[in-house]
């Protein structure tokens, strides 16, 4: 199932705009808090359809029961461009476990690329929601390299992807490699250019969020 979240109108598609801004993204701290608005967002939505169970509370004044989410999720993010994002779903689901990724794409002499994947911490995951934020899903490449080895430390509940802005090729990719996969955007672009990269997209978001990186 995908899900985009600005196709009902609302403050998501402000928050995007000003992420395609060109004068707005000058000013970092808005575009990482941007990027963190839609990952919280995204954390709401996605809480509907985790499982809750009964479960007793005292008040100052009586005693009460309440629904409780049953089982905390794993969040994982791509570094370093899926930061923001990946601090979105925390700020919401302030009890999970978190994991990381360190991984990019590796250019050769003819701008073909491969993805090179360094690091890779997890939690075991085994019945557990698990959501990864990757800001930007392009090709998705990077993405389903990741999950390859993120699913070797347990077969999760529930899979969730979150992205702030997909192209359709990424999209058909990442279904076609995981049907059983949620994948919620804020926006979806039809076009990757010759390089792979979604346009009209909002550039580089590692670069807009910290500063330009060294070439490798």
């Amino acid at each position: 199932m995908t899900t985009i979240l600005s196709s009902q109108f609302s403050l998501v598609n402000t928050w995007i705009n000003e992420l395609r801004n060109t004068e707005i993204q000058k000013d970092r701290l808005r575009f990482r808090r941007n990027m963190e608005r839609i990952g919280e967002i995204a954390a709401f939505e996605i809480s509907k359809g985790l499982d809750f169970h009964n479960t007793q509370i005292t008040t100052p004044l009586d005693v009460i029961q309440v629904k409780e989410l049953s089982i905390q999720p794993v969040i994982v993010t791509i570094l370093r461009a899926g930061v923001p994002l990946f601090q979105g779903l925390l700020n919401y689901f302030d009890g999970a476990d978190c994991g990381f990724v360190a991984a990019y794409r590796k250019h050769d002499a003819n701008d073909y690329f491969s993805i090179q994947q360094d690091y890779l911490t997890c939690p075991n995951v085994d019945g557990r929601p698990l959501i990864v934020a990757d800001p930007m899903l392009a090709t998705g490449a990077s993405l389903i390299e990741a999950l390859k080895d993120l699913l070797q430390h347990g077969t999760p509940s529930q899979l969730h992807i979150v992205a702030a802005i997909a192209s359709e090729q990424g999209i058909n990719a990442l279904k076609n490699a995981y049907p059983n996969a949620n994948i919620w955007v804020g926006a979806v672009d039809e076009c990757l250019t010759s390089k792979g990269y979604i346009t009209p997209g909002l550039g580089d978001a590692g670069d807009l969020s910290f500063g330009e990186k060294l070439q490798r």
